[in-house]
């Protein structure tokens, strides 16, 4: 007897490319519904912002980030400021995000090379972005669509995790599922579809158990059943806003190894740039 994951996994074996893009859309369509203020989880109010903050969010949380961030903006307002700064008084500020030494030798450079090549300014390009210490391509697809509102899809932990359960790709290679991801889907929508997705992966599929008994997309789901399947257990399993009883998020490492922050997947840095966000 087949079980409830085998059975969803063999109603889509022989989806057609046109099924698949059909249901994708769906799946978006209501996730837009679930999550109506998904949005970069990472505070900032410049792009210099953003981008240091999304350098900072490997391997830690998107909490622990926005813990430290004001600080650092208050000490390091702008690229000029931040170039300038001793790297001992860097990671001080830092230090609570881990691998501190490596992010604080990266910001300083980051910031360094935004005042000589940019005038101090973040390129809104990603040949340019991915050029830059610690930046890579997911990085510069957060600030393209979160501070340049220039549409682009951020593969990290949970989005690479959904994208295969959700039948978009069989890859693992970040590249080759933005590839298959974005096929599927507008280029006008990338950016939210990524919050989007995000916050589903954070909230209702986990990495390690998925809450499968409370999915709003169940029905047009491959993996439906790979998790828990119980609608009164699944819902007790709900995180942060969706949580029966919210309470608020704590400081926390991911299992899968980013721990809920943005970027998560490793990086596709450019060819000789030094980028702490890659990682197993």
């Amino acid at each position: 007897m087949l079980s409830v994951a085998e059975k969803s996994a063999r109603r889509f074996a022989k989806e057609t490319p046109l099924g698949r893009t059909r249901r994708a859309r769906k799946i978006h369509r209501i996730l837009a519904e679930v999550y109506p203020n998904a949005r970069c989880e990472l505070d900032f109010e410049t792009p210099f912002q953003l981008l240091v903050a999304t350098v900072l969010s490997a391997q830690t949380t998107d909490i622990r980030v926005n813990s430290v961030t004001p600080g650092l903006f208050a000490a390091f307002p702008d690229a000029e400021g931040l170039a300038a700064a001793r790297i001992e008084d860097v990671e001080q500020l830092i230090r609570s995000t881990g691998f501190y030494r490596s992010k604080a030798k990266n910001i300083v450079r980051l910031a360094g090379e935004l005042v000589d090549r940019f005038g101090g300014e973040v390129p809104a390009n990603q040949k340019d972005l991915v050029s830059l210490p610690g930046t890579g391509v997911k990085t510069a697809n957060v600030v393209l669509g979160n501070a340049f509102d220039i549409p682009g899809l951020t593969v990290d932990t949970h989005l690479g995790r959904l994208a295969r359960r959700m039948g978009f790709t069989t890859h693992e290679d970040p590249a080759k599922v933005e590839a298959d991801v974005v096929a599927l889907f507008p280029k006008k929508d990338l950016t939210l579809l990524s919050h989007r997705m995000i916050f589903h992966g954070r909230r209702i599929c986990h990495s390690r158990r998925p809450a499968c008994g409370a999915c709003p997309i169940a029905k047009l789901c491959p993996s439906f059943g790979i998790g828990e399947l119980d609608p009164a257990k699944a819902e007790r399993m709900l995180r942060f806003e969706m949580a029966p009883r919210a309470e608020p998020e704590q400081p926390r490492v991911d299992a899968e190894s980013d721990g809920d922050a943005g970027p998560g997947i490793a990086e596709q840095p450019a060819a000789g740039a030094s980028d702490p966000e890659v990682r197993a």
